[in-house]
């Protein structure tokens, strides 16, 4: 239920940004959704996120910036080694010149950038673009 939690929350930020709204409210949470949402305001494609009550099902409300194009997260995580990375986003991201491919690491929840940097793998979370 936990990987399905974060593919309903991506769908309807992208639905939001597709309608014009400018937020979004997000609903179960969970902390991987967070950091998930951590990387994409670190990135500029969010402006900004809160959580409301984390320790019950809780929410996050999500202020949109209008730059998401497509973003979604793997049912099946599949395992990544630290040099298959560049080969992955390659073949999953529509060009070479933005997106990202979020990777849940020993270091955390990174993206590919940052994984590549640090050498390390993982399992592939999803991507935005």
């Amino acid at each position: 239920m936990g990987r399905r939690i974060l593919n309903e929350a991506l769908r309807s930020m992208v639905n939001a940004e597709k309608r014009g709204k400018s937020m979004v409210e997000l609903k179960p949470i969970s902390t991987v959704m967070s950091s998930f949402l951590n990387i994409m305001k670190n990135r500029g494609y969010i402006k900004d996120f809160q959580v409301y009550d984390p320790h019950r099902v809780g929410k996050i409300t999500v202020q949109l910036q209008g730059r998401i194009n497509d973003c979604k997260a793997l049912t099946h995580r599949q395992d990544i080694k630290a040099i298959e990375i560049e080969e992955y986003k390659t073949r999953t991201l529509p060009t070479r010149q933005w997106g990202y491919v979020v990777i849940t690491t020993p270091d955390g929840v990174l993206d590919h950038e940052e994984a590549l940097r640090r050498n390390v793998g993982g399992q592939v979370l999803g991507y935005f673009h």
